[in-house]
């Protein structure tokens, strides 16, 4: 009995020993969620150390300075977007309507002068009294001229007297004298000598007995007679521009004189009615063209300032245009106008003189205007004068 008891004590702890080890090796396989316990002595202190710097970026290289935009003038043919089929405009931003040349040169200004006056004395006076009073009053400007540092000066139409066409008369042949060894032109050698000024001298010209022309003396600097031109473009219309009772048309041509100061060229009064000459005077150089002229209100006033600055635009020159001024025989049927003025190579005008009064008109003239207008407006690139025959048919 003892034996089976034993026995029995045995199995029993046997089991619950064998329970005990299951329960311990369960608990190994889950995660505890105690937490552990502290330990009976001091841990040993864990040392403590700077984190590391985290790794910066490296700054970005500084921008170069933007480089100065240099707009230019986009002459290329337009591109087409091959979706759209369409020319593609240059940007706005691509044109300039007029650059500047980057050529450097010195700036050349001329400064200009042109004389207008009234008749200085009655018409019934001996045409020796007429001249000279008419040179007197002139001169009174020229030498005015002179103090102002003009350098390139002139004056009306035959200013030595009245604008006689309005009859028609063999009285006012004997105004005439020869050129260039006559008084007028051997006085204003004197002048232009004097105050080294190129002086443009309209006189009623005798180049034999009966053979009389409508001229222009041009005397340089230096007083050098360079030449003449004759009037080409002869009116006989009315009221009263019987002209071709006094004047043969001009033979020279359309000269332009080198003078020292710039490339001229002359037209007189009803020349200026006639694009052709003009464009003459252009192809032929001139940087600036005189228009000594007597013209009266009613008739042609309107195309005063109209024609003229048109020359000047169309050929890219100076234009100096000269009237007389006032009232005067023979010419009873109306007024002399004066406003004789500069404008420059695109028509604007510079100065302009009174219209009732005596004056020395005056405008620098500067040269460099000619080459920028010209490389705006090439006018004289596409010209076609094989096209031009009819022109030129008699």
């Amino acid at each position: 009995m003892t034996s089976i008891l034993i026995l029995l004590l045995v199995a029993v702890v046997i089991i619950v020993a064998g329970a005990s080890m299951r329960r311990k090796a369960a608990v190994r396989l889950q995660p505890s969620t105690d937490p552990e316990p502290l330990p009976d002595a001091d841990p040993e202190p864990v040392p403590i150390t700077e984190p590391e710097p985290m790794p910066q970026p490296e700054p970005p290289p500084p921008q170069p300075e933007p480089q100065p935009t240099i707009i230019v003038s986009d002459e290329r043919e337009p591109q087409v977007r091959p979706s759209l089929g369409q020319p593609t405009p240059p940007p706005v931003a691509a044109i300039i309507r007029e650059p500047k040349s980057e050529r450097k040169r010195m700036s050349r200004i001329v400064k200009g002068g042109l004389i207008q006056t009234s008749l200085a004395c009655d018409t019934s006076e001996s045409l020796d009294t007429i001249r000279e009073a008419q040179i007197e009053r002139t001169l009174k400007y020229v030498d005015q001229a002179g103090a102002e540092g003009v350098q390139i000066l002139c004056m009306q139409e035959i200013f030595t007297g009245p604008y006689f066409c309005a009859e028609q008369t063999t009285r006012w042949y004997d105004a005439t004298e020869k050129i260039p060894d006559g008084p007028t032109t051997k006085l204003m050698q004197e002048y232009a000598k004097k105050y080294n000024m190129v002086i443009v001298v309209p006189l009623y010209e005798e180049e034999e007995t009966g053979v009389y022309y409508n001229t222009a003396a041009v005397i340089d600097a230096d007083g050098k007679y360079l030449g003449k031109y004759r009037k080409n473009h002869i009116p006989h219309v009315a009221p009263g521009f019987w002209e071709k009772f006094y004047f043969r048309p001009g033979n020279l041509g359309y000269p332009v004189f080198e003078t020292a100061y710039a490339k001229l060229g002359v037209y007189i009064c009803y020349d200026r009615h006639f694009p052709e000459g003009a464009r003459e005077l252009g192809l032929a150089g001139a940087e600036i063209v005189m228009n000594p002229s007597a013209t009266v209100a009613g008739l042609s006033e309107y195309l005063w300032k109209l024609e003229q600055p048109a020359h000047a635009v169309a050929n890219g020159y100076f234009v100096g245009a000269i009237n007389r001024v006032g009232y005067e025989a023979p010419w009873n049927i109306g007024e002399f106008y004066g406003q004789s003025y500069f404008c420059d190579p695109r028509g604007q005008m510079l100065a302009v003189g009174p219209r009732d009064k005596d004056a020395l008109v005056t405008a620098d003239l500067d040269m460099d205007k000619i080459r920028e207008v010209r490389n705006t407006w090439q006018f004289y690139r596409d010209r076609r004068p094989e096209t031009y025959n009819g022109i030129v048919k008699l």
